[in-house]
């Protein structure tokens, strides 16, 4: 793994971090979609991030956000889940209005789910949800879910597949890189035929209070090595057109007769057909191939990782990014990508899930 410099001094203030770009302040109310009448205590948040409030007593809520984009998510207990893009150019809009509705629950969804639903859930699948939920990471290691009843398994025999859903957001502490996380999980699904497991949720990250200089200093740097090469790194680096200089390589994916072929390319911003909005600063790709290798070269991969793989590189982390056909991907300043339903990932980044998962207001110093 690459050595991280120690400093001397590290200042965990988020005003005095925020202060150093430029923010924009999201307005709003949020009420009943049935009644039209204001909610009060809703939670608002922006995904993945640090940032979320409260509605008042009139349903209003204000977020100072940095430039960028993010998911507004909204929730109160009995209602549905809201999501909502927004971006710097909705901070003009002074009336914003979002509706939530009652949860209604169908009779035929109760019985189903009932009938699924293991008993013994917990004790049977909590550990294999953990390692494909949180991960297997050093950093995922040091997390705890501190609500674990909160969940529940339903196993579906006929399709051989595993879903967990929560009744609650899990409440998640990572002491490796110094945030709790509530985490609004929407599902967990394991597909045992294919191995393959997804599984989609809304975190909203909050600092923990250190005990003293030297954790603060810990932290940091736990922060910064996670930083280091992942998706929301790269995604920022495509951004600012630094995708060499912040040690990233892409190379193009082809596939003839059942031998894929990896190309590499002079020219990443060709490749990707880069154009960016100098009004919105939103970024557009779209890779003249489908599948994209992401190479980053100034880090190793975990020795973890490569004791529970096969053949796969070992002086660089080694990522592959599916793009929907003909679906470009959009970029936000902050690394925020949209629609995040048109890629699928594989590698090194699906390595790294929650255990390692950074908010978007995180900034290296």
């Amino acid at each position: 793994m690459k050595k991280i410099i120690f400093l001397l001094c590290v200042v965990f203030i988020t005003s005095q971090t925020r202060a150093q770009f430029e923010q924009y302040i999201i307005t709003g109310r949020v009420i009943d979609g049935n009644t039209k009448l204001p909610l009060q205590g809703a939670s608002v948040f922006a995904q993945n991030t640090t940032i979320g409030t409260a509605t008042d007593q009139q349903g209003n809520f204000s977020l100072h956000l940095l430039n960028g984009g993010y998911d507004l998510i909204i929730t109160f207990t009995g209602y549905q889940t809201a999501n909502r893009r927004i971006t710097t150019s909705d901070a003009l809009d002074k009336n914003i209005v979002i509706e939530i509705s009652p949860k209604e629950k169908a009779l035929e969804d109760v019985v189903i789910k009932s009938s699924n639903e293991v008993k013994d859930g917990l004790e049977k699948y909590g550990s294999f949800f953990e390692e494909n939920f949180i991960g297997k990471t050093v950093n995922s290691s040091q997390c705890v879910i501190k609500n674990k009843e909160a969940l529940h398994f339903y196993f579906y025999k006929k399709k051989n597949k595993l879903k967990v859903l929560a009744t609650e957001p899990l409440e998640i502490e990572n002491t490796a890189l110094g945030y709790s996380i509530k985490y609004t999980l929407d599902s967990f699904t394991h597909e045992y035929a294919s191995q393959l497991s997804t599984y989609s949720g809304y975190p909203l990250f909050k600092d923990l209070q250190p005990a003293d200089e030297a954790q603060k200093i810990n932290w940091y740097n736990n922060r910064l090595k996670a930083y280091q090469g992942s998706m929301l790194h790269f995604m920022r680096s495509v951004h600012d057109k630094k995708i060499k200089e912040e040690g990233f390589e892409i190379q193009l994916v082809t596939k003839a007769n059942e031998v894929e072929t990896a190309i590499p390319v002079q020219d990443f911003y060709g490749a990707l057909n880069y154009t960016k909005n100098d009004s919105t600063q939103v970024v557009e790709i779209l890779p003249n191939q489908p599948n994209l290798a992401v190479l980053y070269n100034k880090q190793a991969p975990d020795p973890l990782y490569l004791s529970t793989t096969g053949d796969t590189p070992r002086k660089f982390q080694l990522s592959i990014v599916t793009f929907a056909p003909d679906q470009s991907l959009g970029i936000e300043q902050n690394g925020y990508f949209f629609d995040q339903n048109d890629i699928v990932i594989n590698g090194y980044w699906t390595w790294q899930k929650v255990g390692d998962a950074l908010p978007y207001d995180f900034r290296p110093q």
